[in-house]
């Protein structure tokens, strides 16, 4: 090891020349970059993406981001590629094959085939003279730079940019679809940003039995019993109809024997808090949450659209479902 070496500077030398060539390829971006996303938008099938070595796992993860923003893609290893799995595409699909040599021979042997499927095809290439290049009907090359890897052998410069460019093909297409944040979350339901995004009042309150209530006019008693049998922290009082008339909390409760007031007696109309705040069975888990954080409670009746009570949402509740963390 050489000790004369200075880690640090060595390290914000590759940086720079990273930074650098990002820097040269946002700047090279023109016409060939606008096709490639005509011919994402336009693609009726799947964009494929295959290439070898570390082009390859900067086209897995190009694949994932595409996926993961709506547009139907995979990668293909060309090895595999040629020993069966080219019937994976079809004549509608878009192949993106990434070699910035544009000779790796993986790669240039799927060819013949893609060319007798009909499916497009796009180099994604450093060397607008290459085998791969020349071969396929599209084309997006990028500018010269230097690898930053000191021997000029690794991938490092030339792979740093080709996975900005997948993050802005799939970006800037995915917003040409004007694919939502409704639409991102229902290809990431098990995520908590999935979760924020679709899991709804609904899908997370307590309603039917599992519901504390009590009819307005009875006793404090039968409050107390019906909230500890339901294991919730409030009860919420309804008239015949059930419509909303108020709630008790276990916070009140607390209050109110501090006060010494007998449970036996008092009425649930004279001690409920009237007119309280509630939200609807409709609305999202995380408005939920806000509401409750907002107003620094930790619990809420839930009504459907005519106004009637179907439910309880806690606090405890969301944060249980993972919508936050």
């Amino acid at each position: 090891m050489d000790k004369k070496l200075d880690y640090i500077d060595e390290a914000r030398e590759i940086f720079d020349k990273e930074i650098l060539a990002l820097e040269k390829t946002k700047d090279a971006l023109g016409h060939s970059f606008e096709v490639l996303i005509s011919l994402i938008l336009a693609c009726e099938g799947k964009v494929i993406l295959t290439g070898m070595g570390k082009p390859g796992h900067i086209g897995t993860k190009m694949a994932a981001t595409f996926a993961s923003l709506g547009i139907p893609s995979f990668f293909m290893h060309p090895g595999e590629a040629l020993h069966g799995d080219l019937g994976m595409v079809e004549k509608k699909d878009v192949v993106m094959l990434l070699s910035y040599s544009g000779e790796s021979e993986e790669v240039t042997r799927l060819m013949p085939t893609l060319k007798e499927i009909g499916c497009q095809t796009v180099a994604i290439t450093g060397n607008p003279n290459s085998t791969l290049a020349t071969a396929c009907r599209y084309r997006f090359v990028f500018p010269e730079f230097e690898e930053a890897c000191y021997m000029h052998l690794a991938p490092t410069s030339s792979t740093t940019a080709l996975l900005v460019l997948g993050d802005a093909m799939a970006l800037v297409s995915s917003r040409a679809r004007n694919y939502t944040e409704k639409d991102f979350g229902l290809h990431h339901p098990a995520g908590a940003l999935g979760k924020k995004l679709l899991v709804k009042v609904s899908n997370l309150m307590h309603t039917g039995e599992e519901n504390a209530t009590v009819l307005q006019g009875n006793s404090l008693r039968s409050a107390i019993v019906e909230m500890s049998g339901k294991g919730l922290s409030m009860v919420t009082i309804v008239d015949s109809d059930q419509k909303l008339r108020g709630i008790i909390t276990d916070g009140d409760l607390r209050r109110m024997l501090e006060k010494g007031i007998d449970v036996y007696t008092a009425n649930v109309d004279d001690v409920m808090t009237k007119n309280p705040k509630h939200i609807g069975s409709w609305e999202m888990a995380v408005n939920a949450l806000q509401y409750m954080s907002d107003m620094k409670i930790t619990g809420m009746p839930v009504l459907d659209e005519n106004e009637t009570v179907v439910g309880s949402i806690l606090m405890q509740d969301i944060f249980k479902a993972g919508i936050v963390r």
